[in-house]
């Protein structure tokens, strides 16, 4: 447990000493920087001083309660997200409401057994860590789109692509059940996948014509040059497989690797077949729109060729029309 909690810090806010010293030492004992105040004027200096990642506080106290602790808190805007835990030894429904009107997140009556405040304690700090996890990739992800749409602006006929993309690949890994985690990835490996056709010309990219040998080859290096560059961006990392194999093929035959089978990672199978599938239902210099059921039976044929057929099942069940696609 010592590797869990090491780098978070909790504030104590206690009047009674002997409570307060037993709350240190069952805290620090299980891995967490502690600091203590004796009454909400002390909490209020100590969150000052230093924002904590926890505060628990009793609630009926000397000078300042807790119910003015947690107004002075929340009414900062570096409190605003801090998990507040009442201690308190009052259970009328009066008194967790007025609490959970000021922003509290839990209450922890008295006397408690010393696993249930480390329970609570860990249920607390994951929520937060959770919440900020989203809200950085919220960010990334805003940052990363601006930059896919930049690319994506080089072709004249591919406006709109990568937010279908994304859309499509998204439904897709839910059908399939993946996991939250999973799917954040997605998200930024949907929006990544061709990010490295930012160094092939621009007149290969609108070109109208066949392309020649030469001009496939440099096409087709896009993948590898993507995840070369995404190599090192720690937050980028797990969205490589997406960009790197995302033209493989389930017989072997796709690129650069010639991948065959599940030696693909899923991510690549994944957005093969939403890729293809956007390129089917997207008007292009050489071609119309195929259409949705055109599509979607030109993906059916491919399945154990050009797609996993398993995921294909799984994208052929999916509500197109909530998707926006008719």
């Amino acid at each position: 447990m010592l590797a869990y909690a090491i780098m978070h810090h909790i504030l104590v806010v206690e009047d009674n000493p002997d409570i307060l010293e037993v709350m240190r030492d069952l805290l620090e004992g299980d891995g967490y920087r502690v600091s203590l105040a004796c009454n909400g004027i002390e909490g209020i200096e100590a969150f000052t001083h230093e924002v904590p990642d926890l505060i628990i506080s009793d609630l009926m106290m000397p000078r300042l309660d807790g119910f003015g602790l947690l107004a002075a808190v929340r009414a900062q805007a570096s409190g605003a997200g801090v998990p507040f835990l009442f201690l308190s030894a009052r259970t009328e429904t009066a008194i967790t409401t007025r609490a959970r009107a000021l922003g509290a997140d839990e209450f922890l009556f008295k006397p408690f057994a010393p696993e249930d405040l480390l329970v609570a304690v860990r249920a607390k700090l994951d929520r937060r860590r959770t919440l900020q996890l989203f809200d950085t990739r919220s960010a990334h992800l805003q940052t990363v789109t601006m930059l896919a749409n930049t690319i994506e602006a080089r072709e004249a006929y591919t406006r709109g692509h990568v937010e279908r993309v994304q859309t499509y690949a998204l439904a897709l890994a839910r059908a399939l059940g993946w996991s939250a985690e999973a799917l954040a990835i997605c998200a930024f490996g949907a929006i990544l996948h061709d990010i490295g056709k930012i160094q092939v010309p621009r007149r290969i990219l609108n070109k109208r014509r066949p392309l020649t040998h030469s001009e496939w080859v440099l096409l087709r290096r896009h993948p590898e040059i993507g995840a070369r560059m995404l190599q090192g961006i720690d937050h980028l990392h797990d969205a490589i497989p997406y960009v790197l194999c995302h033209h493989e093929r389930w017989d072997g035959n796709g690129y650069p690797a010639r991948l065959i089978g599940r030696t693909v990672p899923r991510e690549g199978r994944l957005l093969g077949i939403v890729d293809s599938f956007d390129a089917m239902t997207s008007d292009r210099p050489y071609r119309r729109s195929l259409g949705l059921e055109r599509a979607l039976s030109e993906i059916r044929k491919s399945a154990n060729a050009q797609f996993d057929p398993e995921m294909v099942e799984a994208f052929l069940n999916l509500d197109f029309a909530a998707l926006g696609v008719s």
